[in-house]
């Protein structure tokens, strides 16, 4: 099943898909791990960085070969990307959805560099989803400036995307406060638009505040610095105890941390 055709049948069964950044074997492992104990379809994300740590054609061949290693139905896809050329390098490799980033660029100039995307995705069947409004990345300012549903409604006709990442008050990274869903906004803007809606952010964010916003209209959820997070920290506190430096037998231990972190999120985001 296409990736497209999955969203469509979580929203409107009114679930989400968890997905999840990996950025290496032993990230991945635990992803899938968890997704196949908790027999739920994944999207495996990939950012420029990840994608320059590990290279390309790598990513996407480790990827392709551990779906099918774990039984788990899943699609792998460009989370935050950059410019035209990383897109089309990502579509050439097959990925099955992309994201273009043009948010930080004026409306028109976002509509326009989407607008390019989508025509190219087309070419490949992808799938395609952009940002609108001003989710805080990592270090900058936490304060929202949320997305309205008279741009959301423009936007998703100007464009044709399929996925609309939309900022009604989650940020990348760690939250300096306790993070507050707008549910009214999230609410205005999936009456006027059919579009997958998504919620980058959503390390940290509480459970109840979660299901409240995929009971309201998000369809994809990311999740990304929890894991990171996680696995170093398990790391950390295992390389603390141990004079043991075989990396194969130390790695699966913060492997496992993901695995059990990753099982619960499924629980909140998929059932």
């Amino acid at each position: 099943m296409k990736i497209q055709e999955k969203l469509k049948e979580f929203q409107q069964n009114k679930k989400a898909i968890l997905a999840t950044n990996f950025y290496n074997l032993e990230t991945l492992q635990g992803v899938l791990t968890a997704a196949s104990r908790s027999n739920v379809p994944v999207i495996l994300q990939l950012t420029r960085s990840s994608i320059e740590y590990m290279g390309l054609k790598e990513a996407v061949a480790l990827a392709r070969q551990s779906l099918e290693t774990f039984e788990v139905e899943g699609w792998i896809h460009l989370d935050h990307g950059d410019s035209y050329e990383l897109v089309k390098q990502c579509l050439e490799q097959g990925f099955d959805s992309v994201m273009i980033d043009a948010s930080n660029e004026s409306f028109d100039k976002n509509v326009e560099v989407t607008s390019r995307v989508v025509e190219e995705a087309a070419k490949y069947g992808a799938n395609v989803e952009a940002e609108l409004g001003y989710i805080a990345k990592l270090g900058q300012d936490q304060e929202s400036v949320y997305t309205t549903a008279e741009e959301a409604s423009e936007f998703v006709k100007r464009t044709g995307i399929d996925a609309l990442a939309i900022a009604i008050g989650s940020a990348h990274g760690f939250y300096k406060s306790e993070p507050k869903l707008s549910i009214e906004r999230l609410k205005e803007i999936r009456a006027v638009v059919d579009t997958i809606l998504v919620l980058h952010g959503s390390s940290g964010i509480p459970d109840l505040m979660l299901k409240e916003a995929i009971a309201n209209g998000i369809v994809k959820v990311n999740l990304a610095t929890e894991i990171k997070n996680t696995f170093m920290k398990a790391l950390k506190q295992t390389l603390l105890n141990t004079d043991e430096i075989d990396l194969r037998k130390v790695f699966p231990q913060a492997t496992n941390e993901v695995v059990n972190l990753l099982v619960e999120k499924y629980k909140v985001v998929s059932l």
